[in-house]
This record gives C-alpha cells, sequence and structure tokens, in this order.
C-alpha cells in the first residue's frame, strides 16, 4: 500500500509553476490552493515573504491575503504614555496613523511587484496579538495557506519563531510556510 509521495519544487526562482505538487496515492488527489494569507510585518524579511508568496503561488491562487498586525503591546505602550501626556499622545490618532502608515508601505511593496490582473490582492490592517489575529484571519478569511517570515521586526531569530511564526506552524489549521533567508541560514563550508 503507497500511503503517499510528495514532489515539491524548491527552488522558487527558477520554476515559474512552483506550488504544483501532488500528492499521490489512494484518496489523494491535487491539492488546490484558492486564497493564500501572507504575514507582512514590514520589516527586511516582509520583502522576500513577498517574494515567495508571489512565486509560490504563481498561476494558482486567484487571492493573496496580505496581513498586518499593530501589536497590542505597542498600543498599550501608547495609552500608558498617554497617562502621562495626555494633550500630546492619544491612542485613537496613534492607530489612525499607525493604520495608513501601513495602508501606504503595503501598497507600496505590492507596486513593487508584478501581481498578475488575475489575483485579487486584500490588504488587511488589525490591531491585537499577532498569533491571535493571524489564526482568525485564516478561519474568517478562509485561507487555504499561510506564509509567514521566521524572522521579524525583532531581527532575532528565537524573539520571531519562538513567539509568532512558531506557535502559527503549531496551531495553524491549514499549511504554513516559513520563509527564511538563505544567506543568513545558509550551511558554514566545513561543517
Amino acid at each position: 500500500m503507497v500511503l503517499g509521495q510528495i514532489v515539491f519544487f524548491y527552488d522558487y526562482r527558477e520554476t515559474a509553476n512552483l506550488f504544483n505538487f501532488y500528492i499521490h496515492g489512494e484518496g489523494f488527489g491535487m491539492i488546490t490552493i484558492k486564497k493564500a494569507l501572507v504575514c507582512i510585518d514590514l520589516s527586511d524579511y516582509s520583502k522576500m515573504t513577498m517574494e515567495y508568496a508571489l512565486s509560490l503561488t504563481s498561476g494558482n491562487v486567484s487571492e493573496l491575503v496580505l496581513l498586518n498586525v499593530i501589536n497590542s503591546r505597542d498600543i498599550e505602550a501608547v495609552r500608558s504614555a498617554s497617562h502621562f501626556y495626555p494633550g500630546e499622545i492619544n491612542v485613537e490618532h496613534f492607530l489612525k496613523e499607525a493604520r495608513a502608515e501601513r495602508q501606504q508601505l503595503v501598497n507600496e511593496m505590492i507596486k513593487q511587484y508584478s501581481v498578475p490582473e488575475t489575483v485579487q490582492v486584500n490588504i488587511l490592517i488589525r490591531e491585537g496579538n499577532p498569533f491571535n489575529e493571524i489564526l482568525s484571519t485564516i478561519k474568517e478569511e478562509e485561507t487555504d495557506l499561510v506564509i509567514i517570515g521566521n524572522k521579524g521586526k525583532s531581527n532575532v531569530v528565537g524573539t520571531l519563531l519562538g513567539s509568532i511564526a512558531e506557535k502559527v506552524l503549531r496551531h495553524s489549521p491549514v499549511t504554513v510556510i516559513s520563509v527564511r533567508d538563505r544567506t543568513q541560514f545558509g550551511r558554514k563550508k566545513g561543517r
């Protein structure tokens, strides 16, 4: 009895139709990805995450949902500071400015890439705990795939991978692809 074989093209830059992979065996067929969630935190890794998303989903996905989350810790920090500077710092003003700035930055990122006209791109800016917001978005948007960077704004692998990306990998009801920077995580010669 053959349980299954996965065929997956691993170099996204050389293969145009990357995400066509098949699982062969009894009861399995081609996996169709119609909607992908791309987690964008606007760090240096977001560009790489976007490149992977576009390469992996080329010709296969009809919708990309780009998610950016304003972390509740940042909102709480502004709320705390507003008590000390009541006329100068305002949470609502901070959120309004943060949403506008993030929307603009994500739009600029989209313009840098050739997104096929057949792909609908939706940008979501949410507030809260990034892990919870990602899981909520997966369910609400009924996405088939999540693409997330393994590092984020902190630029410390253990911080993001341990706290957000790893949790998403463990708890997501759909497949998750964690994007890595090959130059940073590549094998060293002599090992």
